[in-house]
């Protein structure tokens, strides 16, 4: 049940640009197929879906803070790709809201907010791929997008910090219950990547200071964090199922 190298049905959740649009692009120059998610920004999606090599791609738009909003992006993706081989959850709200300084009615909103896109839009997500894969019996991969901070800690973003790791634990967890279906299960853990939305954050002393945050100096591509995301789903990477692998240039070291 080992899922093939190339021409597999990939779908992207968040995939509008950043790190979504790199690893659409990285499954798609490996042969594969990709059904681009975006939540609101269609015209930013097709922006993605425009820059993609081969054919055979297409966008799906839906809410998966809402879990019948995941069920018709599933549903939507299988019917654009003719089944789902590999899902990628990089779909994510990082709002800031440190606690000295965040209300409590703002406080509970973005909590709810985070948990609702970030851990249970990628245990909905996993739900229904991995349901559909196993139908299928060829075998498949759930690669999830986690973070650094789940492990470092995220003062002024406590709720992605605690849904990044919750992200994580929910993935060693599925990486055990699916393995006798042939369905592998990782995730990454980046560290700061430059990406379109954070690179005011890159300048002047601010910059300096992230840059330093590594010993090399500077910080990650989207591109290099996509090319372990497209390995991961290889299938080499089996023996990798249930890691978390970290990404942040040696910026945080864990045992």
């Amino acid at each position: 049940m080992n899922p093939r190298a190339s021409g597999r049905r990939v779908l992207v959740s968040g995939a509008s640009r950043g790190l979504g649009r790199a690893v659409c692009r990285a499954f798609a120059a490996n042969g594969d197929r990709v059904a681009v998610h975006y939540g609101s920004r269609e015209d930013v999606a097709r922006m993605t879906l425009e820059s993609l090599e081969g054919a055979g791609h297409g966008l799906v738009g839906g809410d998966l803070s809402d879990p019948a909003g995941a069920a018709a992006v599933e549903s939507a993706a299988a019917e654009l790709l003719g089944g789902i081989d590999v899902l990628v959850n990089n779909a994510a709200v990082n709002v800031r809201h440190p606690l000295a300084e965040t209300p409590y009615d703002e406080w509970v909103a973005v909590w709810q907010r985070h948990v609702a896109v970030n851990l249970l839009g990628t245990a909905h997500l996993s739900h229904l791929a991995g349901r559909r894969i196993i139908e299928q019996g060829t075998g498949g991969r759930i690669i999830n997008i986690g973070s650094r901070g789940a492990f470092k800690g995220e003062p002024d973003h406590p709720a992605y910090g605690a849904t990044k790791a919750a992200v994580h634990a929910l993935g060693q967890s599925l990486a055990v219950s699916l393995a006798p279906y042939g369905i592998g299960v990782a995730s990454v853990a980046p560290g700061f990547f430059d990406t379109e939305r954070v690179a005011p954050r890159l300048e002047g002393e601010e910059g300096v200071a992230i840059r330093a945050q590594s010993p090399f100096g500077r910080v990650a591509s989207a591109q290099e964090i996509a090319a372990a995301v497209l390995w991961l789903a290889s299938p080499e990477a089996e023996w990798a199922s249930g890691t978390v692998l970290d990404l942040n240039g040696a910026s945080y070291l864990r045992t």
